[in-house]
Order: C-alpha cells, then structure tokens, then sequence
C-alpha cells in the first residue's frame, strides 16, 4: 500500500468508519380498515420525502415514549397501545446544516393507533397519509426501513 493510501486510511477513512452513531426512535403507525392494514407515513420537513415519525432521545422519555411523542408532534397520534420493545432497526445518513452525513441507528417502535388529531405541533409543516404496507415501503428510501414495512 502506498504511503498516500496508507496515509488516507489512517487520517480519514478509518476514523469515518469508527465514529459512533447516533441513534434516534421511531414510531411505525398502523391501524386496520376493512381488515387490511394500513401504516401511517408523514413528509419531512426539510425535503418532503416520506418517512415515519422519528426523533432523538427525549430526556425522561425512554425509546417508545419517545416514538410515542414523536409520533404526537408529527403526526397527531392519539395511540391506542405502544409496545415497549422494538420491533426492527434501521439506519440512515442525516445530512447536518454543514452538508457533511452523520450516521443514525434508529430504533423502531410499533404504535396502534386510536385516532389522529386535527391539530398538533407540526400540522403545517407535514403532510400525512395512511397507505398499505407495499405503497409504504415503496415511498421511504431506506432499505432496512422497506423491509420493516413489508413485515407488518
């Protein structure tokens, strides 16, 4: 190996490689209509793509009360029950305010839904929709999150 690659190696890509990652919780909403499920999915904020709620660790709050007041801020999600353990993972690179990724291990809780508000923090800033499993997964772009989609 060269002295520039070895060089590379050591100054930028291994230590890319070894950082820690962030980790964050979602909330995977479902309800059933006409005894199909249904999964509930929201725009970003930044670029409108769809996601699922999701947020970072809420001080107090452990991983599916987090999912759950995630699920409230951007969602309006009045939930029926939360399982308190997760049900899958997922990761993803956030792009930060200084264009550089930082990668994120979330964390995937299921909440059953009891009914959506008209109002809640993030109402004009989301778009909101309840899609089958498959329309889901073929809206969010990360893979892992796909196959969590396709389990429900």
């Amino acid at each position: 190996m060269s002295k520039w690659l070895r060089n590379l190696w050591k100054k930028v890509a291994r230590p890319f490689s070894l950082r820690p990652r962030k980790v964050q919780f979602a909330a995977l909403c479902t309800r059933t209509t006409n005894n199909q499920p249904e999964v509930l999915l929201i725009t970003s904020r930044d670029t409108g793509r769809w996601v699922i709620p999701k947020g970072w660790p809420i001080d107090g709050l452990d991983g599916a009360g987090t999912a759950q007041q995630e699920a409230w801020e951007e969602a309006g999600v009045c939930a029926k029950t939360v399982d308190p353990d997760p049900i899958g993972q997922f990761t993803y690179d956030k792009v930060l305010n200084d264009g550089t990724s930082q990668p994120i291990l979330t964390s995937v809780y299921h909440i059953s839904v009891d009914k959506l508000s008209d109002k809640f923090p993030e109402m004009a800033q989301r778009k909101r929709a309840w899609v089958s499993p498959k329309i889901a997964a073929e809206r969010v772009r990360e893979p892992e999150l796909r196959d969590l989609l396709l389990s429900v």
